[in-house]
């Protein structure tokens, strides 16, 4: 597919309803499938909404709060996912949002990428999470630090600081991503935090020479109150920090970056702009030095459990499990 009609959305959740957010999030792909859009971005867990409340309470406050969020969060697969393929399948898009995955009693910050015939076909959970989001949710590994190909090329997705991280960057520019996927929660931490999603997601686009389509939410002045009243916490770090923008391999924006509000940004993606990137700077060919510097990662899945087979005394085999 040498050219794609993207979309990168800027949506507020159903504060506290998965349920009200999925809907929503259903609607708003049919809407861009009437518009012709094959692929969109949603922003960081925004289903059922980002845990604004780690970030202004303690840990001893929000007990109630992150209780709540565990209860709301989404199980992989579910009812939930399900609504989101039926409406990525009718709208013959593929789709990529951030969601609060429920794994027993853990919350993890995971990507879903759906294809056009509604198959999840990644579901990568978020490697570390910054700062206050450690008491929130667990963490990921890097079997799924992947590009994934897809009926409309191959995508690489990330969330938030992991674009501070130049080696996970580095994993997707390697395997040849043509879409990155980059969301960020929105309405949080002020204008500073826009202008450095900015950057990465410019810089980005540079150096893996794909097209960045980047999300972020919002929250309207009522659920600014609500958060208010519910946490007890100033406004201020709950607001700003929106940038919902397309950007092209040679890291210029396509189309005005949406900073306030509701709505989409839509472009369409003409392949032949990576390939006219590539010839001059290719970080995965002949602008590397792979005999000098290389990248290793270790994408065995993390598990609990290891199963080992050992001899025993009397030759019989048995069993040890090690807890980690």
């Amino acid at each position: 597919m040498s050219i794609v009609k993207a979309a990168a959305v800027q949506i507020s959740p159903v504060l506290y309803s998965r349920a009200g957010t999925v809907e929503k999030v259903v609607n708003k792909i049919r809407e861009l499938g009437r518009l012709g859009v094959q692929f969109a971005t949603f922003p960081e867990t925004i289903i059922p909404y980002y845990p604004y409340f780690s970030f202004v309470q303690s840990p001893f406050q929000m007990g109630k709060e992150h209780q709540r969020l565990l209860e709301q969060s989404v199980t992989v697969p579910s009812a939930d996912t399900d609504a989101i393929a039926a409406a990525a399948r009718e709208a013959k898009m593929v789709v990529s949002i951030g969601v609060n995955e429920r794994d027993g009693h853990t919350i993890y910050n995971t990507q879903l990428l759906f294809d056009a015939d509604g198959t999840i076909v990644q579901r990568r959970r978020k490697m570390t999470p910054t700062y206050h989001e450690r008491m929130v949710w667990g963490q990921g590994d890097a079997s799924e630090l992947r590009a994934v190909d897809t009926a409309v090329g191959r995508i690489g997705q990330l969330a938030c600081w992991e674009h501070y991280l130049p080696l996970a960057r580095y994993a997707l520019i390697a395997d040849g991503e043509q879409i990155h996927s980059a969301m960020y929660p929105g309405s949080f931490a002020g204008p500073l935090f826009a202008e450095q999603t900015e950057i990465n997601i410019r810089q980005h686009a540079l150096e893996s020479a794909a097209f960045v389509v980047n999300a972020t939410a919002w929250l309207d002045p009522e659920q600014q109150a609500q958060i208010v009243r519910d946490t007890g916490a100033p406004i201020g770090p709950i607001s700003g920090g929106s940038f919902t923008a397309i950007v092209d391999p040679e890291g210029r924006l396509m189309g005005e970056p949406l900073t306030s509000g509701e709505g989409h940004v839509i472009a369409d993606l003409d392949f032949s702009l990576i390939s006219a990137r590539k010839r001059l700077m290719d970080a995965r060919g002949h602008y590397s030095r792979p005999e000098l510097l290389s990248l290793m990662i270790d994408r065995t899945p993390a598990s609990h459990v290891h199963d080992r087979s050992v001899r025993t005394d009397n030759g019989n085999e048995g069993r040890t499990i090690e807890l980690l």
